[in-house]
């Protein structure tokens, strides 16, 4: 029997959210208007951060946070090999340098071990910057992260793009959201219709950082402003004060934006219950992601790590299963592999993208859909 398409990830609109854009589309702003920062602050409210800042795309507020720090050409930022390439393309943009630190191998998330390892490998002041992921919605422990950054004078970006409704419980038993700005410098989070909030596309960075929120304001568009001017001729008069970039999102997306937020802590609640079923059916015979105590893992993705990983992938789309594999790794990558990184020694998250395979994961996922999911998967796995 065959279902119809069963996708790994997919968005979900309904009728309140076509109201809410048909509502922009009508009113008298479609870009730069009232709804940008009634969706800001709603999401500044959920997370928990004193400050967000909309912007085109995640990648967009990647690029937007380590320019708002300062990253310039030749500083050395730390990340993971296991993300999208866009979580170290954001140093490139920058001219600065990417160091990759190997994944713990049950978290799939950068080792904090490994990351200190390598930062004591080299003088004080060798390295800038940090950019742990929340990989497939399992926050990472930025308290740790933060001890470590504070000691070398680092700035840490938290990429957040999988984790809206993740969080972890802190050292003093307090929970900590994912994008709370209460350990990182900034997170980024990202609006792409695979993801828990679909805008079609955009992002959001968040921070409690006034003087960050109001650079990344200026450089989100094109450096100009109308505030603190050196003179002013008249009403029409503004200043380019910086190099900026023109990073904005509608307001036809942050409409849309308002009302997906609204429903994603029922939809990580479905998340977790689809997660639940699988790990009920895989314990014991196939390897998924870890869950720490006190972690609440928002889970965009659900991966697990087999052998023959190719026979299953085409095992599962002869059924109409659209699996996906996250990530290959960055090092790996032509452009990266060009520019001098094929040979790092990242051997966990080299292992790992050879059994790696994400399985549906998404709130409007049905019972039935997913139970035909798991018995594939196992029908492969017995053989």
């Amino acid at each position: 029997m065959k279902y119809k398409i069963i996708p790994y990830g997919r968005q979900h609109i309904d009728e309140q959210d076509i109201a809410a854009v048909v509502g922009a589309l009508t009113s008298d702003f479609l870009t730069q208007g009232p709804k940008i920062q009634e969706f800001e602050k709603s999401f500044a409210d959920y997370v928990g951060a004193k400050y967000a800042v909309a912007v085109s795309n995640a990648t967009a507020g990647l690029h937007l946070s380590v320019a708002a720090l300062g990253t310039k050409k030749h500083d050395r930022v730390i990340t993971t090999p296991i993300t999208f390439a866009a979580t170290a393309n954001c140093i490139r943009y920058v001219g600065g340098e990417v160091w990759f630190a190997d994944i713990d191998p049950n978290t799939y998330l950068l080792s904090y071990q490994k990351t200190k390892e390598l930062i004591e490998s080299k003088p004080k002041g060798y390295f800038n910057g940090i950019i742990p992921v929340d990989f497939a919605g399992l926050p990472v422990d930025l308290e740790q992260f933060r001890k470590l950054a504070d000691e070398y004078g680092l700035w840490l970006i938290e990429d957040a793009c999988h984790a809206p409704g993740g969080y972890f419980v802190d050292s003093t038993g307090k929970k900590q959201l994912c994008g709370n700005g209460n350990y990182a410098d900034l997170s980024v989070f990202s609006f792409h219709p695979v993801k828990h909030i679909a805008c079609g596309e955009g992002g959001m960075i968040t921070t409690n950082n006034e003087e960050l929120y109001q650079k990344l304001q200026l450089l989100r568009t094109h450096g100009i402003t109308k505030q603190n001017m050196e003179e002013n001729h008249g009403g029409w008069y503004y200043e380019m004060q910086e190099l900026g970039y023109n990073y904005r999102l509608t307001d036809v997306q942050c409409a849309l934006g308002i009302t997906q937020l609204s429903k994603n802590h029922e939809g990580v609640k479905k998340r977790n219950l689809i997660s639940q079923k699988y790990q009920q059916a895989f314990r014991d015979i196939i390897k998924y992601q870890d869950l720490p105590e006190g972690f609440y893992n928002a889970h965009h993705l659900f991966v697990i790590e087999v052998e023959n990983r190719l026979e299953l992938y085409e095992h599962l789309r002869a059924h109409n299963i659209f699996a996906q594999i996250h990530y290959i790794p960055i090092h790996k990558l032509p452009y990266y592999k060009k520019i001098g990184y094929g040979e790092a020694d990242l051997k966990s998250a080299e292992a790992y993208y050879k059994r790696c395979i994400s399985l549906p994961m998404y709130p409007t996922l049905e019972h039935e859909e997913q139970m035909f999911v798991i018995n594939k998967v196992l029908e492969h796995h017995h053989g």
